[in-house]
């Protein structure tokens, strides 16, 4: 049998390609257009209120269709659309729309994704995390690259680059094979997922420590921005807080034995409450490249664990179900804490990075009370 390793790192490379534009340079090209810290919180939140349905719908109709390539290709066409609009908008309207459209298109594009590697990387016997860690090396391709173009042609061209990409995800998704995706007729697969105690567990303590993130997505690039820090080195930054990452993916799989899902979240939460306290407390380049550092675990470390879980206690025919309402999940927390973090970041600036600490605190408690026999 062919490995669809390959295909599968093509996908990855056009999803987080399209990421690596979208989180560092989005926000600022709305600031650039005139919009208030609340106001960009407020079409970041109001796009995060969208993914918790459209995701969700998205993953049911892939399970139920059985063609997750379809629903994946389709929503991402439907993002590159929405990229455009960014470059067009004008005002808050124009840039709210453009995240509606955008966040109903690519809710469950990138779950999908995983639900049918996760599939393929089980039944093949290749490593998820080495595949997966090609899309890391996208995002600090377009995050670098991104922040050279738009520092030489304006905050707009990020949007030109990024409905390239989403249009690249689309393709990719088409090329995959149709054998990862299974038919689940019928309704109840919500109910199904929301039963398995593994999945109300990890969901909790991913949602705290992804959603961490949130004022650092919204408002890290503005922050530095405003603080001198040029855009081509933002640019770096953000590309390298995906290197290390790259290299957990790529090389941490007997780490990720050793440790186990829960020891690797404990691991990300703990360095969750450095990273974020640094960035509260500095703009000095070497304290943020080594902040920068620590994503690996904030963001990767994290992202193992879940998908551990995810594989392992997920039926097939509702994967696709449950990495969207996964997605939703954390998107929801994600949601209240950049609505939070916009006010915040108005009225207390980078102050606002220490509620993000306190959330990894809070994951790190949650874990602590987790059974004895779940801490595997």
């Amino acid at each position: 049998m062919t490995s669809s390793a390959p295909r599968f790192g093509l996908l990855f490379i056009a999803q987080f390609g399209a990421v690596g534009v979208m989180m560092p340079f989005i926000p600022p090209l709305m600031a650039g257009a005139g919009l208030s810290a609340g106001e960009i919180a407020g079409v970041l939140a109001t796009g995060s209120a969208m993914r918790l349905v459209s995701g969700p719908v998205g993953g049911r109709v892939a399970d139920a269709l059985g063609q997750p390539r379809a629903v994946m290709a389709g929503g991402a066409m439907i993002a590159a659309l929405a990229s455009c609009l960014y470059g067009l908008a004008q005002g808050l309207p124009g840039f709210l729309a453009a995240s509606l459209l955008l966040s109903f298109g690519y809710a469950a594009v990138v779950p999908l994704g995983d639900a049918m590697a996760l599939r393929a990387a089980r039944e093949e016997g290749w490593d998820y995390g080495r595949v997966r860690a090609l899309g890391s090396v996208a995002f600090i391709a377009t995050a670098s690259g991104g922040g050279w173009l738009v520092e030489r042609t304006g905050a707009g061209s990020a949007a030109w680059l990024l409905a390239a990409a989403m249009a690249a995800s689309a393709v990719a998704a088409l090329m995959l094979p149709a054998r990862s995706g299974t038919a689940r007729r019928g309704g109840g697969a919500f109910r199904a997922v929301a039963a398995l105690t593994a999945f109300r567990r990890i969901l909790l303590v991913a949602a705290l420590i992804q959603g961490s993130h949130a004022a650092y997505y919204a408002f890290g690039s503005i922050h530095w921005a405003q603080s001198g820090v040029s855009g081509t080195a933002i640019g770096l930054l953000w590309a390298w807080s995906v290197v290390a990452e790259v290299a957990l993916f790529a090389w941490g799989r007997g780490v990720a034995d050793r440790l186990g899902a829960r020891g690797l979240a404990m691991l990300a939460a703990g360095a969750g409450l450095l990273r974020w306290g640094i960035t509260a407390e500095t703009v000095a380049l070497p304290a943020l490249v080594m902040a920068q550092a620590l994503h690996a675990l904030t963001f990767g470390a994290m992202h193992l664990a879940t998908m551990r879980v995810m594989q392992q206690a997920i039926p097939h025919a509702v994967a696709g179900t449950a990495q969207t309402l996964l997605a939703a999940g954390i998107g929801a927390v994600m949601m209240m804490a950049t609505l939070t973090a916009g006010q915040g970041y108005d009225a207390f600036g980078p102050a606002v990075f220490w509620g993000m600490a306190g959330m990894c605190g809070v994951a790190i408690l949650a874990l602590l009370r987790l059974p004895r026999e779940d801490r595997s």
